[in-house]
């Protein structure tokens, strides 16, 4: 017999989500906070008066928040690293030598 650890992430006694690492628990757990204030905060703003898509709209800000943190100015995008130089193959190298 096995022994299976399950964490179950629970909204309003309303089971959302399971998962079998406590930090990806709560990191969902985290979004759905996020998703909460936001609700909050759209439903200030009188422009979405269906509530359906105002929620759709705060779970996706959520589920998005690195590209909406740098949206706002609030943190910057990584800079690309540069890829290194391939190396010369061993055909390169006797071409680079009759060009010199």
């Amino acid at each position: 017999m096995a022994v299976i650890v399950k964490y179950v992430v629970e909204r309003n006694g309303e089971e959302k989500m399971t998962f079998t690492s406590k930090a990806e628990a709560d990191a969902y757990d985290k979004m759905l906070d996020m998703a909460d204030e936001l609700y909050e905060l759209l439903g200030k703003s009188e422009l979405l008066e269906d509530e359906g898509k105002q929620e759709d709209l705060a779970m996706f800000l959520a589920q998005n928040k690195e590209d909406v943190l740098y949206a706002l100015g609030a943190k910057r995008k990584p800079t690309p690293k540069k890829a290194p130089k391939p190396e010369a193959i061993d055909g390169d190298d006797e071409a680079q030598e009759d060009a010199a």
